[in-house]
This record gives structure tokens, C-alpha cells and sequence, in this order.
């Protein structure tokens, strides 16, 4: 008996007669999907996470269950079930063959044979010994999901019970930590859907009583475009509740907006008003029930930020802060205030997870990456010091060389698609409009709007065209400049590039930055950063995703008169900025400007390493899928093995497009991935994909007597060589014949019946990797 037949005749029932499935609000969620497997380029995953079954009651997942055929021991499944129980941070773990069931209580670190299943109620008690109002009551609201069009990710659902247990024990103050792309302010939404629905309020919460009205909300950001954004994921409230807080509306109605449940502003809406009284204190302090902060790290949670003075008014409010980036000195603050995080979920677990995009990067080196003056150089404007030699970080705030500009420019437009939609961040604004109009000056599109700058300084038509650049329908604009305005909150889900042209000394900032491409796209396997002022370095520090250590100090100052804030909110005059040297390269120099890009890999923790460091870590895994070279061979000879070798390595963190790197990188790109392998394992040569294909038409006449055979292979075997390994995969088979017959008919009328097609399509593929005679 297989495992379905098992589970069907055996499991099935044995949970149906315990009341799983039977008991109002009771369910069974059959080979729940817990994650989709982290991209691996070529449109393919790495295996997905998936468990056999999860339990829930009254809405809350309490139980997974792993499954093996009735053949197998009872306790097989015990690993994967307690690491989908880990990940799923659920209390409870079963492993059954169908006749015996193991169980295991992953909080008391207890485990043994149980006689049964738990029955629902029986296994809401263990989980929840002692009772709460409030839990039941959160509890009895099922997640908003659109009519199924809206499914909640395993960790968003830890995350808004986290919350919403912090709440039952009467916490006023909580923290939320996720990665950039992962679904902050859709956890925000099913958080206000829940307290709506259940009408939990500050008055009834604090006396326990019974709920007499709904909860007023706020939702508040420091950018328009993140309220906006929020009002939006919003709708399934009715629209009478949802209530957009704008300046504008405040003055020409007269007062502030009190008719509604979930409100959207600014802190700079809140902090405006006439004569100096600020608008948040037209509202009492206890107005609010629950407060959402977005950003919390860069707004109100900081001591020294005027913005503080809104959290402390609302001070009776439950507050929520909602943050990217884990504790560093520099956000210390919000962390002092809010506590530490209730929950946690950081880039490197949402890419191994396959939730977001993972990355890669390209290093570009130039010989001008620093300057330093000799007289043949003209100084066009301001003063040169001479002997000193001019950094990265100098070049566009205190020294300006068009030429180093320009070339820079004209690699990073090389190296991109550039069909593809692009960010580039530039050392200020006004580098940013230099930068946007060399980019529309070399771009191969003719549209004027290719490319645009979207700046603090560039107010509603920046907007605009930031947009339209998130809008997936749209092409133009493909690439925006910036400085810091989009380093953060923007929802754009096809970028593909990301060029930094100014240095980044924050490592908050830099995986806000990296968090601009990390969103899922259909047909996005990964995204680029291509790195001109050695930002890399960061993927090194001990705080990229790792657990975070005693911080050090930085300085993180926004720079150029660009801040968060758009001028129009703004107060106060910007300090006069000193003259910017310009210098004029001498006649030759700009044509000897000369770069080198390398590529950064990545191990299967999302660890970066050199070419060297995977070769090495490519070579210590080898040895589990062949014992030496002749194995290898056969393994490569048939794609279905070869195909099972692939996934196999894929899954140790050594898939397509990490082998493809590696294959560039011992410049073999004409050569096939066997010759990757071969090299690491046994320092082969690689031959070149033509080579082959040679070796192996000499060897057909004595196998294929049929001239159709015979043109059918060499057919194949060309594409092998224009295209590479892939040609050769069983999945090809039809392609190939359908674009060289036109019809499967007329291939089947010229080759043979199916199997015959597909002996021949196999069988001359030993002959690609075999030996030469």
C-alpha cells in the first residue's frame, strides 16, 4: 500500500472519526504548501516544503502530520514533521505509517507512541491550557482572503499571531521585524480585518467586557506614497470606514476627519496646522485604539525626532511598529521603545523560502574609481587640493569629473538589458540628473521618457512617473535615477536592476536598497545589482541576516538637501553648500579609462562567496552524487539521471544559474556543464559544446543505420551546440521534432513510433561524453 492508498484508507478516516473536518471550525488542510522553494533560475524551484496535513480549529493552524506508506516504520516522517511544525510554529507533531502514530510536543521537548490522534478540542486544550476571552474571541475571525484570492504566507499568519497574542497579554507596545517585500502591510490589513471584526476597542480590552463598538485605527507612514499604498491594500473594508487624513481636507472642511475606523496619514500631515498647533492634537489622546507606525526605524520611534511627540500623545493607543531592519546602534531607539520583536523573518530565510528573489552581483572595478590631480588636468571650477587623492565617497559632492561619469554610464548601460526596468542610485540629486540624462542620451530606446529622475525635489511628477515605473502593464519609464528617495517602501515588482552609483555606509540602508528587487515577479528568477563603489563589502559583515551583535557605531546623514521629506514639508532653510570642484580629464585620459566587472556567488544559506569559495564548496559536495569519472559520465549520458544530478546539486545550493556563473568563470561558456563538473572534480579541461558534437557524429554510422536517424541527431546535435545541454532534456523532444517535422505525424511517418523517436534522441548521448577512442 503507497502512501496516498494509506492516507486515503487509513488516515483519512481515523481524523474523520475523531470529529477533524466533522466539528464546526474544524479543518484538515491537505498537503499544505508551506513554502514554494527558493528560485533557481530557468524558471525552476528547489523542492517546496509541503506537509501531508495541518490541523486547525477556529482558525489557528495546532497540528501537523507526516505520513509514510503503510510499509514503511511509523516513526520516517518524524524529521519532516517537526522541522514543518518548527516552521509553522505549532505546537504539535505526528509521524504515522497508518497503524501507529509517534507524537511529539515541540514546547516540552516531549515525544513517544500516542494510541490516537487528538480530537479538536482535546488539542486546543493542550495548546492553550488556559483560557482567554479575547483569544477566543480573535480567534473566531477567519482571516479576510477575497474569495480566496488572498492566501496568507506561513509566516505572515506567525506573524499577525504573534501580534495578536502580545495583545491578549496586555502588551501596548509591539515590534514587528521582516524583510523588505515581505508582506508588512498585508499583515498590517489582517490585523485591523481581525480587531474590526471582533470589535476589540482600548476600553473594553483593559476592562474585559463585552465589546460595544469597533476599533479606530491608524495607519501612519512618512511618505504619501506608503499611505497611499496602505489605503489601497486596504479595500476590502467598506470604504465608508477607511478615511484618508490629507492636509488639503483639513483645511478646507476646517477639522480633522473623526467619521470613519481605519485611518491613512503622514506624520508631516500630523505634525502641520496653523499657528504652529499641530493637527494631531485636534483629536483626543485616547481617540485611537491601535496605532500601525510603517518604517518605525526611521520616524517616530526616534528619540530625537519631533515625530515622537504623536506616539507619546496617542500614548494609550496599542502600537504596532513595523520595521525591515533587524537591532543596530543606529536604530537602538526603536527598539528602546517598541521592545524587542515579537517575530522575526529576514531576507536570507525569505529567499531560501522562495517568497522573494534572490540576487546576484556584479563588481565593476574602473581605473578611475578614485583621482588624483596632476596639472595636465583642467580644474574648471573650484579648488583642487593637489597630493590628495579623491575617494568614492568625494566624487559628486565635493568633486565632479564628467568623464569618470560617462563611463561609468556607458559600462552599467552594457552590461543591463536594457529593456528591463532599472533603478540607479545616484550620490545626490543633482548627480541624479546628470546621470538621467546621460542614461537618455546613449539608451538605445528613442522615448523621451526612458528614463527619469525621481527625486524629493521632483514632488507630484516624480510621483507620477514612479507609478507608472510600478505599474507591470507599462514600459516607460524603464529606468528612474534617484538618491534616496526610493531606497525604501516602494512596491515596484519587475525591477531587474539595481545600479549603485554613490556610496552606502548603513547596512540598514543597504538591505532596504537590496529590497528593491527582492519581490516576486512571474519570469523573474533572480535581479542584478551591479555595484560600482564596493557596497559588496556589506554582504561580508557579520550583521548581513546573521544574528545581530553588539552594534557599532556609523554615520548615516542623508546628504544634497535630499531627506525623506518632500521640500514642500520641509521647515527650516538648508546650509549653503560649498563650490563643487569640476575637473576636465586631459585629452586621452578618458579613452584609457578601464573596468573589470566579477560576479558574486552565493551559498546555500545566502552567504556570498568568492569564485574560489564556491569552487571549493562545489568540490566538497561532488562526491555525494558520483564516487569518480566514469560515473559522472553515465550520470551525465542519460538525462534523466542527469536531470535528477541537477536538482540534486540544486538543492545543496548549486543550481542553474550559480553553475552557469561558474562556467563563465573558467571561461568555458562554450563548453557544457558536464566540463563544470569535471574541472572541479578532477581538473578536466573543458572541451568545447562543438568539439563534442564532433566527437560524437564520427560514432553515429556505426550505431545509426537510417539516413532520417541520422539527420534527426545531427539536427539535435547542432542545437546542442548553439544553445547548449539543455537541447539534450527529454522535455526538448517534442520541440525539436515539432520545429523540424512542423507535425509529430510527419516526425513518427521519418523516425518511428515514439519509443523509437525517444531511444534514438537518448541513446546517441553517451557519445557526447564518452572517452574519444
Amino acid at each position: 500500500m503507497n502512501e496516498s492508498e494509506t492516507r486515503a484508507e487509513h488516515i483519512d478516516p481515523a481524523l474523520k472519526a475523531i470529529g477533524w473536518g466533522v466539528v464546526e471550525g474544524s479543518q484538515i488542510r491537505r498537503e499544505f504548501v508551506i513554502t514554494l522553494g527558493r528560485l533557481q533560475g530557468r524558471a525552476e524551484r528547489a523542492k517546496p516544503e509541503i506537509a501531508d496535513y495541518v490541523l486547525v480549529y477556529r482558525n489557528i493552524k495546532l497540528a501537523v502530520i507526516e505520513a509514510k506508506a503503510w510499509g514503511k516504520p511509523y516513526t520516517e516522517g518524524v524529521g519532516q514533521a517537526k522541522g514543518y511544525a518548527a516552521k509553522l510554529a505549532v505546537r504539535f507533531a505526528y509521524a504515522t505509517n497508518g497503524q501507529k502514530i509517534y507524537g511529539i510536543d515541540m514546547h516540552a521537548g516531549s515525544e513517544g507512541d500516542v494510541a490516537a490522534f487528538p480530537t479538536p478540542e482535546e488539542l486546543w486544550a493542550r495548546t492553550f491550557a488556559t483560557a482567554n476571552t479575547w483569544r477566543d474571541r480573535f480567534a473566531a475571525i477567519p482571516f479576510e482572503d477575497k474569495g480566496g484570492t488572498w492566501q496568507g504566507r506561513y509566516y505572515q499568519d506567525i506573524a499577525i499571531q504573534r501580534v495578536l497574542d502580545a495583545i491578549v497579554d496586555g502588551r501596548d507596545r509591539i515590534l514587528l521585524t521582516l524583510a523588505t517585500g515581505t508582506g508588512k502591510t498585508f499583515i498590517a490589513f489582517q490585523l485591523a480585518w481581525k480587531l474590526f471584526q471582533s470589535r476589540w476597542n482600548l476600553s473594553d480590552w483593559k476592562q474585559d467586557g463585552v465589546p460595544t463598538r469597533r476599533p479606530r485605527v491608524l495607519f501612519l507612514a512618512d511618505r504619501n506614497i506608503l499611505a497611499d499604498q496602505a489605503y489601497n491594500a486596504f479595500s476590502a473594508f467598506d470604504e465608508d470606514a477607511l478615511v484618508r487624513i490629507a492636509p488639503d481636507e483639513i483645511r478646507k472642511k476646517g477639522r480633522v476627519p473623526t467619521n470613519g475606523s481605519i485611518f491613512f496619514t503622514i506624520f508631516q500631515t500630523f505634525m502641520s496646522g496653523p499657528d504652529e498647533t499641530p493637527y494631531f492634537g485636534d483629536y483626543p489622546p485616547d481617540f485611537f485604539d491601535f496605532i500601525v507606525i510603517d518604517e518605525c526605524h526611521r520616524g517616530g520611534a526616534k528619540d530625537e525626532s519631533s515625530w515622537r511627540e504623536i506616539l507619546e500623545y496617542f500614548q494609550p493607543a496599542v502600537q504596532l511598529g513595523l520595521t525591515a531592519t533587524p537591532k543596530r546602534q543606529s536604530n537602538a531607539d526603536t527598539y528602546a521603545y517598541f521592545g524587542e520583536p515579537v517575530y522575526s523573518y529576514s531576507l536570507k530565510e525569505g529567499i531560501n523560502d522562495g517568497f522573494l528573489t534572490p540576487f546576484r552581483v556584479k563588481q565593476v572595478v574602473t581605473t578611475l574609481d578614485d583621482y588624483l590631480y596632476t596639472p595636465d588636468d583642467a580644474v574648471i571650477e573650484g579648488e583642487v587640493v593637489e597630493g590628495k587623492r579623491y575617494l568614492e565617497s568625494d566624487f559628486n559632492k565635493i568633486i565632479f569629473i564628467r568623464e569618470r561619469e560617462e563611463f561609468r554610464v556607458r559600462k552599467f548601460m552594457e552590461l543591463i538589458d536594457q529593456r528591463e526596468k532599472t533603478l540607479v542610485f545616484c550620490a545626490s540629486q543633482d548627480h541624479a540628473l546628470l546621470v538621467r540624462d546621460l542614461i537618455n542620451q546613449i539608451a538605445g530606446s528613442t522615448d523621451p521618457f526612458y528614463c527619469v529622475r525621481v527625486t524629493a525635489n521632483d514632488g507630484a511628477r516624480g510621483e507620477q512617473s514612479l507609478r507608472e515605473f510600478q505599474d507591470n502593464e507599462k514600459t516607460i519609464p524603464t529606468i528612474l535615477t534617484t538618491s534616496q528617495k526610493l531606497s525604501t517602501g516602494v512596491d515596484a515588482r519587475n525591477v531587474r536592476n539595481i545600479v549603485l552609483l554613490r556610496p552606502i555606509n548603513s547596512m540598514i540602508e543597504f538591505k532596504q536598497i537590496i529590497g528593491r528587487g527582492t519581490r516576486l515577479y512571474d519570469g523573474k528568477d533572480y535581479f542584478t545589482v551591479y555595484d560600482f563603489v564596493k557596497a559588496h563589502h556589506h554582504f561580508s559583515d557579520p550583521e548581513w541576516d546573521g544574528e545581530p551583535l553588539e552594534p557599532a557605531p556609523h554615520a548615516a546623514n542623508l546628504t544634497d538637501g535630499e531627506s525623506e521629506t518632500p521640500p514642500s514639508e520641509q521647515t527650516g532653510p538648508l546650509e549653503p553648500r560649498p563650490v563643487k570642484i569640476q575637473v576636465k580629464l586631459a585629452d586621452g585620459k578618458a579613452r584609457q579609462i578601464q573596468s573589470m566587472v566579477a560576479t558574486t556567488f552565493w551559498s546555500a544559506d545566502g552567504r556570498p562567496m568568492s569564485a574560489a569559495q564556491f569552487l571549493e564548496s562545489l568540490f566538497g559536495v561532488l562526491p555525494e552524487f558520483f564516487k569518480d569519472e566514469d560515473q559522472l559520465r553515465d550520470i551525465w549520458s542519460d538525462p534523466q539521471t542527469r536531470k535528477s544530478l541537477l536538482l540534486g546539486l540544486a538543492d545543496k545550493g548549486f543550481g542553474r544559474e550559480a553553475l552557469a556563473g561558474m562556467q563563465a568563470a573558467i571561461e568555458a561558456d562554450n563548453s557544457d556543464l558536464f566540463d563544470v563538473l569535471a574541472y572541479v572534480a578532477y581538473a578536466r579541461s573543458p572541451i568545447p559544446r562543438s568539439a563534442r558534437a564532433m566527437q560524437a557524429k564520427a560514432r553515429l554510422n556505426d550505431t545509426y543505420k537510417s539516413d532520417r536517424h541520422l539527420a534527426f541527431v545531427e539536427f539535435v546535435l547542432d542545437h546542442y551546440v548553439d544553445e547548449g545541454v539543455d537541447e539534450l532534456a527529454l522535455e526538448k523532444l517534442t520541440p525539436l521534432l515539432k520545429l523540424k517535422y512542423h507535425a509529430i505525424s510527419d516526425a513518427a511517418a521519418d523516425l518511428g513510433t515514439s519509443e523509437q523517436i525517444r531511444s534514438v534522441f537518448v541513446g546517441f548521448q553517451k557519445y557526447l561524453y564518452s572517452n574519444a577512442p
